[in-house]
């Protein structure tokens, strides 16, 4: 248990890394052109830039959840902090395309032992229900801040110095990770703590090295044919051989699943109907604001002529309401309930989403009437619908799978972006994918409202 006065300390800590997690997702998003420029490389080559961070980190998230319950989180923390410091500190030396993508996918690596290792050390230091209960509820509007900062820091960086600049900023938490957590982090106590230890080594979980390979492999391969959609149709071959096989590879971790003694993801842990609600509500959020990051980014740099530096900054906004909605979401979730103010959320970033589709995209119609609205109301949405679906992702959850949690959490909203932003932008342009990712909201919404 965290000594009494540090569980403030200990949350800014852990929530400082998983910000800085998101953030380096999208460090890389505004400034990859430039970066095709520098290195003289293909656009599919910076797809795979753009998209390797997030392939080790979702791929590899259930089995660094099974080394966090195994080994604990303490531990699991350090071994991940390292190697994802190793990885920010070796990108901006990069001196070719090769070694910026080998360290973006080490840094993926890193984090996918770091975020379920950070839930479970976040159980120590907040062990009641309730305690931890409301902690999750402020933990769920971390990393949709992160996507936001790294949108609008990546765009002044590159603009005022370099996009190799922007890899100072998960170094610098890092290393102020490392130093700070043997002062203000709960000492490991054992596994039952959530943090693991030579305590209890007959209740650790068994890795399950066959059901890793298989999930890791079958996340990454399927993620990345839906990436490669954005330049080739669904039905190239480069699209559909990594597609399939990911489907392929992924039919046989369930099958596996089924098989073994102690799976890597229990089938029945995902039978739990408010976990299953959060987790679907978990990855259509974080869907849904990365589309409008992406499609937005694009459409006011090519569209509208604005600068990398202009775009960031309308983005600000987005940031000042996601923060002042993320403040009250706990205090709503105490009084209302997870579910209610998860389909609220919901519902409230359908309509944004609706005013972004039909005024957004109209470049005679100015910022103040067409976008702000529209960004206003879907980060007020997003906030609450994060806040929500991270309790209802975890709740009833035993302490010995708490990094189990961790790594599903983390799992949907890490490939949630990537399959719903493959499928809207196949129905037809910019607006079309508005408005049918405005309508997964309501339907999701609809869903809670009938739980």
């Amino acid at each position: 248990m965290a000594p009494p006065g540090s569980s403030r300390a200990a949350f800014a800590l852990l929530g400082g890394v998983q910000v800085t997690l998101i953030f380096t997702l999208a460090a890389v998003a505004v400034p990859l052109p430039g970066i095709g420029v520098e290195f003289g490389v293909r656009r599919e080559e910076l797809i795979l830039l753009s998209a390797a961070y997030g392939l080790t980190f979702a791929g590899l998230l259930l089995f660094g959840g099974r080394l966090a319950d195994r080994y604990g989180g303490q531990r699991a923390l350090t071994a991940g902090l390292l190697v994802f410091g190793l990885a920010s500190a070796a990108a901006p030396l990069a001196p070719g395309y090769g070694t910026l993508l080998a360290a973006r996918l080490s840094q993926g690596v890193g984090a996918a032992l770091i975020a379920p290792a950070a839930m479970a050390v976040l159980r120590t230091v907040f062990p009641s229900p309730a305690a931890y209960g409301g902690a999750m509820a402020t933990w769920g509007g971390l990393s949709v801040l992160g996507a936001t900062a790294g949108n609008l820091l990546s765009g002044v960086i590159s603009a005022l110095l370099s996009w190799r600049w922007a890899f100072a900023v998960p170094l610098t938490v890092t290393v102020a990770a490392l130093v700070l957590a043997p002062r203000v982090l709960p000492a490991a106590t054992g596994s039952h703590s959530g943090t693991g230890g030579p305590e209890h080594p007959a209740r650790r979980p068994r890795l399950d090295l066959p059901g890793a390979l298989l999930a890791t492999a079958g996340l990454a391969s399927a993620s990345y044919g839906l990436v490669l959609t954005d330049a080739w149709p669904w039905t190239s071959g480069r699209v559909l051989a990594p597609l399939v096989a990911g489907v392929v590879l992924l039919a046989m971790f369930v099958g596996a699943e089924r098989r073994a003694p102690d799976p890597l993801l229990p089938p029945r842990f995902l039978l739990d109907r408010r976990r299953a609600l959060g987790l679907a509500a978990t990855a259509l959020t974080a869907a849904g604001t990365a589309t409008v990051f992406v499609l937005f980014s694009l459409h006011l740099q090519d569209e509208r002529g604005w600068s990398a530096l202009r775009t960031s900054a309308a983005f600000v906004p987005f940031a000042v309401a996601l923060l002042a909605s993320g403040r009250v979401a706990g205090r709503l979730i105490g009084r209302y309930g997870a579910p209610v103010v998860t389909g609220a959320g919901l519902a409230v970033g359908a309509v944004g989403l609706v005013l972004l589709a039909l005024l957004g995209m109209n470049g005679t119609v100015p910022y103040a009437y067409g976008l702000l609205p529209g960004f206003v109301l879907l980060a007020t949405g997003v906030a609450a619908s994060f806040a929500g679906a991270a309790v209802l992702a975890t709740d009833r959850v035993p302490a010995e799978r708490t990094g189990l949690a961790g790594g599903v959490h983390n799992t949907a909203m890490e490939t949630g972006p990537t399959v719903v932003f493959a499928l809207v932008l196949g129905v037809g342009g910019d607006t079309a994918s508005l408005a049918v990712t405005a309508a997964l909201f309501g339907t999701a919404a609809l869903a809670l409202r009938l739980a």
